[in-house]
């Protein structure tokens, strides 16, 4: 290789690096369209429901921990507990704008726009109805299909083992 070729070569390389860099920092800092195209999408999507019970559930999970070593201080912890849920009361909302800033990332604007266009399309909104009813029954076929196969797994072994004159 001479050193023309060689130096387009770095050259090729140095580009592509900072291209690359270029697009990366692009997905980090995604357009403020983007992010309420992307916010729109989860309203869409009922998204809210994974999350709209973060505050109260947190506030109660610390608040149970706390009076296990504190069984003196339930009425007051309790009414602490009423106190902060109502102080922290939306904090929840960062976890959906940090939901929608992903979305942004991980997805181009155009992309996100053409996803909300198919989400508002008839197909769409059955997709979104039907999806909670299909992801269940295929977890509830997962997990009659995975006690099935543990059970025939668990007689195989069985079976193995007696013949080699172990019983269990």
């Amino acid at each position: 290789m001479n050193g023309f070729s060689r130096a387009l070569g770095v050259a090729g390389f140095v580009l592509g690096v900072a291209l690359a860099g270029a697009t990366a920092q692009a997905q980090q800092k995604p357009s403020a369209a983007a992010i309420a195209t992307a916010k729109e999408i989860l309203v869409i999507k009922k998204a809210t429901g994974i999350y709209e019970n973060a505050v109260p559930g947190m506030v109660q999970r610390t608040k149970t921990a706390l009076l296990q070593s504190n069984l003196n201080y339930q009425k007051d912890l309790n009414e602490v507990a009423v106190k902060i849920a109502k102080d922290l009361t939306g904090r929840e909302k960062e976890i959906g704008d940090e939901m929608a800033k992903q979305y942004a990332t991980d997805f181009t604007e155009q992309e996100l726009k053409e996803l909300l266009t198919f989400l508002k399309s008839p197909i769409g909104r059955k997709m979104i109805e039907q999806e909670p009813k299909t992801i269940d029954a295929s977890l509830a076929f997962m997990n009659k299909w995975a006690e099935t196969f543990a059970e025939e797994i668990n007689g195989k072994f069985r079976a193995e083992m007696r013949a080699r004159g172990k019983e269990i």
